[in-house]
């Protein structure tokens, strides 16, 4: 009998976890309200935070087209296209340069450092174009609009300067937002309700995976292999006590040993 018990407690010691995917749905679908009352709060947490926490900010954008003295001669081939693609890319350069921003600051009297007034700046470039496009982000919508119109305009100067360039055409002046560009308050609601639908369903199911308690018959037979000749069942309205709603299937391998 005891060899029989060793036997069993080795067999059960050495048992991979394994994972009833039926049974685990069937327990998500069971905790399905709680899983989606996490979602809602934490979709709720995301809006109050973005609100209260994350200060608004508007972007204002500024277009210019760069023409090179070889654009005005008769005789404009592909590669001095081709060149003044590439050439884009220095003048990316100098729109964020030193130069430029304390040139800006000065102009506009702004409270900052140059580091702080490029951090606010972004440059990009249409692919196979030379027209430039300069976003500045900033909490005021007056101020986003001025400083692009006050980097274009330093821009230009600089380009034709230093570049060499014929001159630096306003494409499009910034505009004044009427509206914050960030942040994105439906986004940030969408992925914090998706945060809370994940945590609670983590959660559900490491749950499942490490309860190994005896609750029915089937569980001794699955984890004890032993054969239920009877069970007594709980009468209603008789309140269970907390010791008795599961035991552990490891509890009982090492109670059998001794």
């Amino acid at each position: 009998m005891n060899q029989e018990r060793t036997v069993i407690g080795n067999e059960l010691e050495n048992e991979e976890i394994t994972i009833d995917l039926t049974e685990l749905l069937m327990v998500l679908w069971s905790k399905v309200h709680i899983i989606l009352l996490s979602g809602i709060l934490t979709a709720l947490l995301a809006f109050v935070g973005t609100k209260l926490f994350i200060t608004p900010l508007y972007t204002s954008v500024t277009k210019m087209y760069v023409l090179s003295k070889q654009d005005s001669s008769a005789g404009v081939t592909y590669t001095d296209l081709q060149t003044g693609t590439q050439l884009t890319k220095d003048y990316m350069e100098l729109v964020k340069s030193r130069p430029v921003m304390e040139q800006v600051i000065a102009i506009l009297n702004l409270d900052m450092k140059p580091e702080e007034l490029s951090g606010m700046i972004s440059v990009a470039t249409a692919t196979d174009t030379r027209i430039l496009s300069v976003r500045v982000e900033s909490e005021n919508p007056r101020e986003a609009k001025e400083i692009a119109d006050a980097v274009r305009e330093s821009v230009g100067i600089q380009i034709t300067e230093i570049m060499d360039a014929d001159a630096v055409n306003t494409v499009e002046e910034g505009n004044l937002p009427s509206s914050p560009s960030s942040p994105n308050t439906m986004k940030n609601m969408a992925a914090g309700g998706l945060l809370g639908l994940l945590i609670a369903a983590g959660i559900i199911v490491l749950v499942f995976v490490l309860d190994d308690t005896i609750k029915t018959p089937d569980d001794v037979e699955h984890y004890l292999g032993l054969n239920v000749l009877t069970s007594i069942p709980i009468q209603e309205g008789v309140k269970k006590s907390k010791k008795v709603r599961g035991v552990s299937a490891m509890k009982v391998m090492q109670n059998l040993r001794k």
